[in-house]
């Protein structure tokens, strides 16, 4: 098991229609292993490079350009590490209602 830093959530909006997170990520940090309870936007506040490791142990590298959002919908399950040499962040927008 490979021992890394936690990523920093920071709530920014929660207000029963959507949740907005900013992530903060030292190199090396990651959110842990999580499932989405519901659809989202991410709009990377920084470019960057992620590594997405999935359950069934492969991993994705993605490439992240500041202010260019993409979408993702409910379950997916992963932990996404900074695979970069410096601080990424983005802001993750959950519809949940």
């Amino acid at each position: 098991m490979i021992e890394r830093p936690k990523a920093t959530p920071t709530v920014r909006i929660d207000d029963g229609r959507v949740k907005a997170t900013e992530w903060a990520f030292e190199p090396g940090a990651e959110t842990g292993w999580h499932r989405h309870e519901h659809d989202y936007v991410v709009v990377p506040l920084v470019s960057g490079r992620l590594l997405i490791e999935m359950p069934d142990g492969n991993a994705a590298t993605a490439e992240l350009t500041e202010g260019i959002p993409y979408a993702r919908k409910v379950g997916v399950e992963h932990n996404v590490v900074n695979d970069g040499p410096g601080e990424m962040r983005f802001l993750e927008v959950e519809i949940t209602g």
